[in-house]
């Protein structure tokens, strides 16, 4: 039994949650997945995986040897990945995780690009609004839209955007325009999800940051939703250009507070902080940065 064929078969059953899932995308019998799980099992003189009639659970050890294999292996690839680099054409898999909307909006309209320039990778996305953990999640890089990083965290910049406070003309003609940020104070807004009903909104009076903590009457962990409902009225709603940039060419949104508007927000690549720069990775984040590049800034 190879054993790194055995911790490939240990990790797809572990993500499967099935052996005969497991044996149906490696192309093998179930007994073969079966054989070497139990052979594994027998090596280690410890249970992977609890069998019931309904499920498969992974034991206390059987967790801690999942983030060991993908380790493992992840490492095997990139060393691979890194001597082939100088005289191939770049290929493999890159697991990379991105925003919905910014994702939706800006990443899938270039994937045909990326998939003509390099035949031979192929992009594995996994759409969510969450902080993935990269290590844990085996992704080879994330993108995230932030002002602000937190320390420590291992990112290469790609872009950069801005953000725009907004409403609808029929909500303006209602309930007036603010003048202010603080005027917010006074005002129906939706926000995006916090661990607080209000969550700040950062903007910027005489140079310096100034933060205001409205009443929001909609949250939500999605962009597009918030900025649907502005357009329909509902009230104020802060939103990156990508999202909204449509609805203000088109007079839907009008953008008020153009004179406190906070500092660009960047798009980063995040890295995982435990392993090397690999050309797969290199050549998504170069031609992301390329492609995302902001007009008037080079070709």
């Amino acid at each position: 039994m190879s054993r790194f064929d055995a911790m490939q078969h240990f990790i797809r059953v572990a993500d499967l949650g099935s052996f005969a899932a497991a044996a149906d995308q490696l192309g093998v019998a179930r007994s073969v997945v079966t054989r070497r799980i139990a052979a594994l099992e027998e090596h280690l003189g410890v249970k992977l995986i609890t069998r019931t009639t309904r499920k498969l659970t992974l034991t206390s050890a059987g967790v801690v040897y999942l983030e060991r294999c993908r380790r493992i292996l992840q490492a095997i690839d990139d060393a691979e990945s890194e001597v082939m680099a100088s005289s191939q054409t770049p290929r493999g898999q890159v697991h990379m995780g991105v925003p919905v909307s910014f994702g939706v909006r800006c990443i899938a309209p270039l994937l045909a690009r990326f998939h003509q320039a390099y035949p031979h990778m192929v992009l594995t996305l996994d759409f969510n609004d969450r902080t993935s953990d990269l290590i844990d999640e085996a992704m080879d890089l994330a993108i995230r839209v932030s002002t602000e990083l937190a320390p420590g965290i291992v990112a290469r910049k790609l872009s950069q955007g801005r953000l725009f406070t907004v409403a609808s003309p029929g909500y303006l003609a209602q309930h007036g325009t603010p003048e202010h940020p603080d005027d917010l104070l006074h005002h129906r807004c939706l926000g995006y999800t916090g661990r607080a009903h209000n969550r700040p909104l950062l903007f910027q009076v005489n140079g310096q940051a100034h933060t205001v903590a409205p009443p929001y009457v909609l949250q939500a962990n999605n962009g597009d939703a918030l900025a649907l409902a502005a357009e329909q009225g509902m009230g104020v709603t802060t939103q990156p250009d990508f999202i909204v940039e449509e609805a203000l060419a088109s007079g839907t949104l009008q953008p008020i507070l153009q004179d406190f508007a906070p500092p660009p927000f960047g798009i980063y690549a995040v890295l995982p902080s435990n392993r090397l720069l690999t050309q797969r990775q290199r050549v998504v984040m170069d031609f992301l940065a390329q492609a995302l590049r902001p007009a008037g800034h080079g070709a």
